[in-house]
This record gives structure tokens, C-alpha cells and sequence, in this order.
């Protein structure tokens, strides 16, 4: 499998020579873990068979959040965290996606940019899921930001997991949202094209916003999920830790270009697209987002001021219906990250066993130190 680093190992070196004075400190950050992740450069651990004497090694992962390797262990630890925070509800599943004549605004300024259209869609979101006519109450809103297609081409959007339902403004009744039915999405659409307008000319007001980006209907998708927190949780898992591509999605490299698969929005087809190897760097690079700017967000029920109306809302939910058995979580002291594993193997893949005999365990027989001064 042809992985984004055998890319970077490729490309990077020209890209970083033509626009090296000009890139931000994200992206060179990025280039630089990318390359580094799983290899000797990262330190990591060497693992001996105690019964044929081979050795494996097992080397550290970069922990760059754009990194397609790593976050295996980051995200099983962050959806059992969840486990306990979600409500047995239905859920909602809303896409808010900008219009093309913002995204350039967006992308030059990011960290404002971006943190002012997510709290645009959980606060309108809130606002009119409080409205009588639909659910009454105040739901619980996780939005996670995310900027590409499939082709990675810039495209900024925010998927908001949203309960279906919400609690009292005292918090001592549950509201289900009817009917498999949220909030109409055309006055969703028109209320967070306000409150992102209304939110840019207060913190930035220096900004020049187009404004046929004000005048044009904004494109947002509002989807039952069902009552199913398993599903629910693969819905997280699938997008709160993704990254811009997978290395199973790279198909093809040579001197000039890389070949990846992807599915067109309107089709089930996959397609294979060559993008020039720097035009990939560019696309991928984009996609980097700024140091300490958060990705996941919380509001509503799920905000944290919130919590106790939150824990109020899960016991009201399970007096409602039959008691279940609750999820087994793992212990802190069982859980491995991908760093500690030996090579090609998964985290589920306990206990270790030796690759070459196949018979017996693996022993951490040593530490392996870097071999340069700068770690991840």
C-alpha cells in the first residue's frame, strides 16, 4: 500500500524549495511529522520473541492530527469517552456547507474563519430547535469542521450530530423531536448565513465579505440516523478524527504524479484521478489545520456548563425504557496506542505474538531513543 509519506518522501523536498519562504509553520510542522511518523527518527521500542529470538521493532507515530497513521488509539479512547455521554435518543446527522464565494475569505483566515462557522451552526441549530413549532427544547450539538472532497479540493463544511430531542430550560423534561423531524432546513440554512455574517462584521470588521455569499441559499442536509448509538458511534468514528486521505485511497506513484480513488458525490462509482505530485502537496497542505484551532465543538446539552442537564436528560431517557446492559469499558491500563504495538500489527491484536513463529509472545526487550534532537 502507498502511503501519504512515500508521497512527501517524493515531492517534498521540491515543494519545499519552491514555496518554503511563504509556508506556514502548520504545514512544514506537518511535512516534517509526516515524514518522520513510524521510523527510526521518532524512537520507539524493540520487541523479542522468547521462544525463535526475533526481533521486531516498533517505532513511535508522530501524533501530527493530519497524519493518516495515527489517532487509532486516540479516537477508541475519545468514542469511549463518548459512550458514556450519549443519550438513548434518535439522532440527527446536519451538514451546513459554505458557498464558494467565502471559501477564499475562510481560507485566509482560519482560525477565525472557522471557529465563527461552527458556533454559527450549533448556535442556530439551538435557536431554532428551541422554537414551540419543532422541538421546544434545548438539544445537544457536536459539530466537527471539515475542508476537503474526496479529490481534496477546498471545500469547507461542518457535520453537526445532533440529539432528537431536548430538555427543559429548568431541565427537568425531556422533549422528543416528532416525527422523524428536526428543523425545517431552508430557515436553518438562512439563520446561520445571518449569524456568521452578524459574527464576521463584530471580530473581523476589516474583512471585505462578497456579497453574493449573503444573497444566494446555502446548502444544508438534515438526516434522520435512527435510534441506534452504535450506529451513532460510527458515525463518529468515521468522521471526528478523519483526515484529508487514507493511504488505502492512493493507488498509484511515479516521478510526476499520484494516482488516487475516489467516489464523485452524485455517483457509487469509484474513479481514479493523477494529480501532479506538487498539485497533491498543495491540496493536501490545505487541509493543515492551524496549531490549537479545535475541530470538535460542543453545544447546546452537550456544551460543558451544561452537564448536569445533560446527566438530568439520560436518567429521564432510561426511566423510559427497559434497563440494558451497560457497554464494557476498557481500563486505561489496557488501553494501547498504535505506538506501542509492533509492526503490522492492529491494536485489537492481543496478545502480541511473534510474526515469524507464530507461536508465542512478544517481550519489550529495549527502548530505542531517536536519532534526531527534534521529536513530535
Amino acid at each position: 500500500m502507498i502511503e501519504v509519506a512515500e508521497v512527501f518522501r517524493r515531492f517534498a523536498a521540491d515543494y519545499l524549495s519552491a514555496h518554503g519562504g511563504a509556508m506556514l509553520a502548520s504545514h512544514q510542522r506537518a511535512i516534517t511529522d509526516i515524514l518522520a511518523c513510524r521510523t527510526e527518527a521518532l524512537g520507539g521500542h524493540l520487541w523479542g520473541c522468547d521462544q525463535c529470538s526475533a526481533e521486531v521493532f516498533s517505532y513511535h507515530s508522530c501524533k501530527n492530527r493530519s497524519c493518516p497513521k495515527c489517532h487509532t488509539g486516540q479516537t477508541e479512547r475519545w468514542l469511549d469517552a463518548r459512550k458514556v455521554e450519549m443519550l438513548p435518543t434518535p439522532y440527527f446527522h446536519v451538514t451546513i456547507t459554505v458557498p464558494e464565494e467565502l471559501r477564499n475569505v475562510l481560507r485566509a483566515n482560519q482560525r477565525d474563519g472557522y471557529a465563527l462557522l461552527m458556533k454559527a451552526a450549533g448556535e442556530a441549530i439551538i435557536e431554532l430547535a428551541r422554537d414551540q413549532r419543532y422541538v421546544g427544547a434545548t438539544v445537544g450539538v457536536l459539530a466537527v469542521l471539515h475542508t476537503w472532497t474526496q479529490q481534496l479540493l477546498y471545500h469547507p463544511h461542518v457535520h453537526c450530530l445532533v440529539t432528537g430531542g431536548g430538555v427543559s430550560e429548568n431541565g427537568d423534561h425531556w422533549h422528543p423531536a416528532r416525527n422523524a423531524f428536526l428543523v425545517p432546513v431552508k430557515a436553518l440554512a438562512k439563520l446561520v448565513r445571518g449569524k456568521l455574517r452578524a459574527a464576521f462584521e463584530k471580530r473581523r470588521p476589516d474583512l471585505v465579505l462578497p456579497k453574493a455569499a449573503w444573497s444566494k441559499p446555502w446548502v444544508v442536509h438534515c438526516t434522520a440516523w435512527g435510534e441506534g448509538e452504535q450506529a451513532v458511534l460510527d458515525y463518529l468514528a468515521r468522521y471526528v478524527f478523519r483526515v484529508a486521505i487514507t493511504n488505502s485511497r492512493i493507488v498509484g506513484l511515479d516521478e510526476e504524479a499520484v494516482t488516487i480513488r475516489h467516489r464523485p458525490h452524485k455517483s457509487n462509482r469509484c474513479r481514479m484521478s493523477r494529480i501532479p505530485g506538487h498539485e497533491f502537496m498543495r491540496r493536501f497542505l490545505q487541509h493543515v489545520l492551524p496549531k490549537g484551532l479545535h475541530k470538535i465543538r460542543y453545544f447546546g446539552l452537550w456544551h460543558p456548563a451544561r452537564r448536569n442537564h445533560a446527566a438530568r436528560a439520560r436518567l429521564l431517557l432510561l426511566l423510559e425504557r427497559p434497563a440494558a446492559p451497560s457497554p464494557v469499558t476498557r481500563s486505561a491500563e489496557t488501553i494501547k496506542t498504535p505506538a506501542d504495538l509492533p509492526a503490522g500489527h492492529s491494536q485489537s491484536a492481543e496478545p502480541r505474538i511473534c510474526p515469524c513463529c507464530k507461536g508465542r509472545h512478544l517481550v519489550c526487550v529495549g527502548r530505542l531513543y531517536p536519532k534526531q534532537a527534534s521529536g513530535p
